[in-house]
């Protein structure tokens, strides 16, 4: 594929089962007195990923407020897990593939920090595609939305990076300065917010969207002439993201702003997606879109699914400029390699560097030591693209960008280099077919 823009950061697993559920139990607190759990999280690629145990098992989830049951889709890196009351079903979400075989399994213990459900229903995909970890650069097993959300009041600090669940009928909302409160309307276990989008300045227009914390995109619309929700003339076809019914294609552009409340976001990085994908998907009613996790993480919020409404206070991240793939690069973990560095200088010193991956390494002598690392590769190019006319290739492995060598930096933090502002030359030396290749480019606005 020649025409992808960032695979690793959009994930979509909107799901519509096609099978009747059982209702989990909630998720509770293990003492009656203790009425607040805290949850460290890491935000990969603008999306939350929390640690969790299925039956026993540790495993990353990524909170999708987007998904109405948990879902496995990979555990190529598990010895084994146990799954209980194991069904057959048939499963169909956004894409215009055809429905997939997956498990359906009940009476499943799942534990969130200290907060525990003994019999939560779970879908596990058996496709292989459906494993983000390499292009996340982070292991990640599966997606767990509503049932969590639906039990207890989240407040979510995008900033700081923790989740604080807190019971709901103990809980007691603080006034803040500067924040807002919004309506959430929760339809067929997917939560909404409302807000207005400015597009080819038409106005402000009202908009409906879907609250997705598991996009990491940042704004999706839906074409409506009748609301003057149109594709502005400057775009570019994109790879969206992959539902569990295939791959979701669209326009790639920017609006002049949404508004949420008081807060407005200027110059918004949005998508259009291509319909098709969502036809077979349900009826999408009067929802015009999504707001993903590049465009939620600039707020901390309270989401409180109980009373139907979330709150919103802007943090660090609010200003930050949406981030485009200006080289037109996919990149990839793709296994690991080893490489020979220096562990001494001229004189003698024996330098100290931190490891950022565990490396495996094995000393030689005094003066270099062979180390185990991720092996990033280019995965897709996107047509037309600054990497496209230099001649970079997709499973070209990636050894440096602009002198520094990748395996130093997390797989998101090789991304920002690549991309990092227009006008910038980068360099990038590859390996092909055992051979070492410089390529320069320089990156240029997407919308001129």
């Amino acid at each position: 594929m020649r025409f992808l823009e960032r695979r690793s950061w959009i994930i979509l697993l909107l799901v519509l089962v096609c099978c009747s559920s059982l209702h989990a139990q909630q998720y509770r607190l293990p003492e009656a007195e203790q009425h607040t759990d805290k949850i460290r999280f890491q935000l990969v690629n603008n999306l939350i990923v929390i640690p969790l145990e299925v039956n026993g098992a540790s495993l990353n989830f990524i909170l999708d407020s987007g998904v109405s049951k948990p879902i496995l889709f990979n555990l190529a890196d598990q010895d084994s897990i146990e799954l209980r009351n194991v069904s057959k079903i048939t499963i169909r979400g956004l894409g215009t593939g055809e429905p997939i075989e997956a498990l359906r399994s009940s009476g499943n213990t799942f534990e969130v920090g200290i907060l525990k459900n003994i019999q939560q229903e779970l879908y596990v995909v058996l496709d292989k595609e459906m494993n983000f970890s390499p292009s996340l650069g982070f292991p990640v097993h599966g997606i767990i939305g509503y049932d969590l959300f639906r039990d207890h009041v989240a407040e979510i600090n995008y900033g700081r990076k923790f989740i604080r669940f807190h019971t709901p009928d103990q809980y007691s909302a603080k006034t803040r300065k500067d924040e807002i409160t919004l309506p959430l309307t929760i339809v067929k276990n997917k939560a909404f917010l409302e807000g207005s989008v400015v597009v080819n300045g038409q106005g402000e227009v009202p908009v409906k969207l879907l609250m997705d914390t598991g996009s990491s995109d940042a704004l999706w619309l839906f074409p409506d002439e009748e609301k003057g929700i149109s594709v502005p003339p400057k775009h570019y076809e994109d790879y969206l993201g992959k539902g569990l019914s295939g791959t979701i294609f669209g326009k790639r552009t920017k609006i002049e702003q949404i508004r949420l409340g008081d807060f407005i976001i200027q110059d918004t990085k949005t998508a259009f997606p291509h319909m098709e994908s969502f036809k077979l998907g349900g009826d999408l009613g009067d929802r015009n879109g999504s707001a993903g996790g590049e465009l939620l993480k600039r707020f901390n919020m309270v989401v409180n699914y109980p009373r139907g409404e979330i709150t919103l206070k802007k943090n660090a991240l609010f200003n930050e400029p949406f981030q485009f793939n200006l080289a037109g690069l996919e990149i990839e973990h793709a296994g690991v390699r080893y490489i020979a560095e220096r562990i001494a200088t001229a004189n003698g010193f024996v330098r100290s560097d931190e490891d950022t991956f565990g490396n495996v390494q094995i000393a030689l002598g005094n003066q270099t030591q062979l180390s185990l690392v991720p092996e990033i590769v280019v995965s897709a190019i996107r047509a037309g693209s600054p990497a496209e006319d230099v001649g970079l290739q997709e499973g070209d492995v990636i050894l440096a960008v602009n002198g520094k060598p990748v395996h130093q930096y997390k797989l998101q933090e090789v991304f920002q280099m690549i991309n990092d502002k227009k006008g910038k030359r980068i360099r990038l030396l590859v390996e092909r077919y055992n051979k070492d290749l410089l390529f320069s480019f320089v990156l240029r606005e997407l919308f001129e």
